[in-house]
């Protein structure tokens, strides 16, 4: 036994050590002294590792060697990021110190890693665990980007290798995914990475929905192949008729990106037009890209005719990410849109790897990049540490935009804003003073007031006055964090010296009825006004909201205040009273049966029936609420609040009817409805709750309520509405 054990480990052996040469090889423009640094991290990290085994019960080195490639092969970062991801979780969970990993590799990387370990796991049950490490990491931005970078690298393997984790951690991890980091990876402008988590993250909230769209795009591969090599033809003997060093490349469009589409535009796959773009990249000197770029779009639209209203030029106003190129979409021979984009090879690199790739081109360019300026944004988030984490998250969150809109100064400076800005929100964009003392602003010449909405292309003079001041109503009118948290801070100030005021009144009223001004009497006060602190209960007394007569109804004992103690039992908060008898790790709720005598029903949002994937949600007043996992609500619980879902299953005995809502496409013919409704009621035996049929220009929209036991008979009878003549889709609609 232990002969072949040896085997086994000999063999494995082998393995790692060809996929650390595979790293190495993934490393370009390497020296011997890189090549020095690479192999002594890895030899510190299997040293570190060698007893341990991940999930899937392979070696746990396999792991940092796969981020360590990924920050290499996918991302380009150098040698530093590379040595930290080998190491990054030896502080956490072996013997390896940041005092040893400053002594072997200096004071750079250990800053590094310090920002990649997590916190304990030690946390307040009111903040999700995830939102404190997201911020932890998060809060390192200003310190060094690549934390963030090799933190996504970690993430995007952990969700390759997701398959042997349980299935409700699977989708609590998919969920954070969803919400915190693909918008992070988007807002790097690390287009792959950002693609690979959302798919990664869709295929385990929807595994069905992504097998079926995964097979709709192979079975259509061949012909859409056939399609693009007649459709470039005639662009590629042109360009290389100008003599242009050029690759064309198709992008397929991402499986959760055409989802999206499909449920934004209620359309089938089949109708969704852009499932591929035709990309153009140009090897040409940085003077000659945007030019090249133009003269590209000339020949192309020589070919075919462009859609006026879809050209979209980020080469003249790059994106906030970083993105530039040249979007425009023709209409084919076949009459089919094809979306083309142009851009050179430093764009292309740029738009795949974002940040990453912004280092290698940040000298050429010169001046303030917009990822610096993204960073310095952070920073100034960072500075009000009293912010909790699911607060920071909320803000943050504001900070990851994916649409943005572009504002010119009075000097014709650009400004990028996020999409529903307004007046303030450029005003603190500018200068904190000048939002703080912002009274309006002329757009375009034309007088505005601070709460007006901006639009791209307006230009932009803010109006302000010495005596504004800003006021708890601005929080109303803004939508950037910047702007938002600067407001608070201002808020706060004006508030600090009010309570100064407040202070010096109780100071004097002390001084009458001769008590002592110590922090303990302060205190008796607080609780006596019940005040949350003491700035609160000096801001009031400031304001006149405090009674300060009432100060004879305290015991004074030689200036010494005193309450007299009643031990009041607090009633618990109906969430602590569930908290108290579960273990949400541990614990499964099964639909039908007593769960430890703690109420549950199911949410109304999206009605969930037997069949459903579903979990439990802990909520302040209401008992347990069972969601599906695909609710529009459920990505947000999963991801900032898992420490309050627990999983939940349906119990197969009991045959039960449950409430279901679905949405009938297709176009109106004689007699359609009664199709419809004959089917509910002669061929299924359902119970219909409640039916509306729309028609517009032929089109009809049916939508209804049914009673059905469970997703099969559900599904049964949405196929039985598919076969009616005229009907093109039947929906199952995701709130019922």
């Amino acid at each position: 036994m232990s002969e072949e054990l040896n085997i086994d480990l000999e063999q494995e052996r082998i393995e790692i050590l060809n996929a650390f040469r595979g790293l190495l090889r993934a490393k370009k423009n390497k020296t011997k002294e890189d090549t020095r640094i690479i192999r002594k991290a890895f030899d510190v990290a299997v040293d570190a590792h060698k007893s341990m085994r991940r999930k899937s019960g392979e070696p746990y080195i396999y792991h940092p060697i796969a981020v360590a490639r990924i920050c290499a092969d996918e991302m380009g970062l150098g040698t530093t990021a590379i040595v930290c991801a080998l190491l990054h979780d030896t502080v956490e969970d072996t013997h390896i110190t940041l005092e040893d990993i400053e002594d072997l590799f200096g004071a750079e990387v250990r800053l590094i890693i310090d920002g990649l370990t997590k916190i304990p796991e030690v946390f307040d049950e009111s903040i999700s665990i995830q939102a404190e490490n997201f911020r932890k990491m998060v809060l390192t931005i200003s310190d060094d980007i690549r934390v963030v970078l090799i933190k996504l690298a970690d993430r995007l393997h952990n969700m390759r290798t997701l398959a042997s984790m349980r299935p409700d951690k699977q989708l609590k991890i998919a969920s954070e995914t969803k919400f915190l980091y693909a918008p992070l990876a988007h807002r790097l402008g690390m287009y792959s990475v950002k693609t690979d988590l959302e798919d990664l993250a869709f295929l385990y909230r929807e595994p069905q929905v992504y097998k079926e769209i995964e097979s709709k795009l192979k079975s259509t591969k061949d012909a859409r192949n056939r399609f693009i090599r007649k459709f470039t033809q005639p662009i590629k003997d042109a360009l290389l008729h100008e003599g242009y060093i050029f690759e064309v490349k198709v992008r397929t469009k991402a499986i959760s990106s055409i989802y999206r589409k499909m449920v934004a535009k209620e359309i089938p796959f089949e109708e969704v037009y852009d499932i591929f773009a035709i990309r153009i990249i140009i090897d040409t000197p940085i003077e000659l890209e945007k030019p090249d770029c133009w003269r590209i779009y000339s020949m192309v639209t020589d070919f075919y005719q462009p859609s006026p209203d879809r050209l979209r030029d980020w080469i003249s106003t790059p994106r906030a990410n970083g993105y530039e190129s040249l979007h425009t979409t023709v209409m084919s021979k076949t009459g089919k849109w094809v979306e083309v984009q142009i851009r050179s090879k430093r764009m292309d690199e740029i738009a795949e790897k974002g940040l990453a790739a912004h280092y290698r081109y940040k000298e050429s360019k010169g001046g303030e990049s917009k990822f610096d300026r993204w960073v310095s944004e952070i920073r100034d988030l960072m500075e009000n540490p009293e912010t909790d984490a699911m607060d920071f998250i909320n803000e943050f969150k504001l900070n990851l935009f994916t649409d943005e809109i572009y504002i010119f100064t009075p000097k014709g400076d650009l400004r990028v804003l996020p999409t529903g800005s307004t007046i303030l929100d450029f005003a603190y964009d500018i200068h904190t003073d000048i939002g703080d003392s912002c009274i309006g602003a002329k757009v375009n010449n034309r007088l505005v007031p601070l709460s007006y909405q901006l639009e791209s292309g307006n230009q932009v003079e803010i109006i302000t006055s010495s005596k504004q001041k800003p006021n708890e109503e601005w929080l109303k009118f803004v939508v950037s964090a910047r702007a938002k948290q600067k407001i608070k801070s201002s808020l706060n100030e004006a508030r600090k010296i009010i309570a100064l005021d407040g202070k010096e009144i109780l100071d004097r009223k002390f001084k009458q009825h001769n008590i002592r001004y110590t922090s303990e009497n302060i205190s008796v006060l607080e609780r006596f006004y019940k005040m949350p602190n003491a700035t609160e209960l000096y801001f009031r007394i400031a304001k006149g909201k405090i009674d300060l007569r009432k100060l004879r109804e305290i015991d004074n004992k030689n200036g010494v205040l005193q309450i007299e103690k009643r031990v009041v039992k607090r009633p618990k908060k109906a969430e602590e009273e569930v908290f108290s008898k579960l273990n949400t790790k541990k614990d499964t709720i099964l639909i039908g049966d007593d769960f430890k005598n703690i109420d549950y029903t199911l949410a109304t949002c999206c009605s969930p029936i037997p069949g459903d994937n579903i979990y439990g949600f802990v909520t302040i007043n209401d008992g347990i609420k069972i969601h599906r996992y695909n609710c529009s609500n459920a990505e947000n619980q999963l991801s900032k609040m898992a420490y309050r879902c627990i999983k939940a299953t349906w119990k197969n005995t009991d045959l039960k009817e449950s409430l279901a809502s679905i949405t009938v496409h297709g176009i109106d013919s004689l007699g359609i409805v009664n199709k419809l409704t004959n089917i509910i009621t002669n061929e299924h035996n359902v119970n219909m709750r409640s039916i509306s049929f729309e028609t517009n220009d032929g089109i009809f929209i049916g939508k209804m309520t049914v009673l059905v036991f469970d997703t099969e008979h559900l599904d049964e009878l949405m196929r039985k509405f598919e076969e009616v003549e005229g009907v093109q889709r039947v929906v199952r609609n995701l709130e019922d």
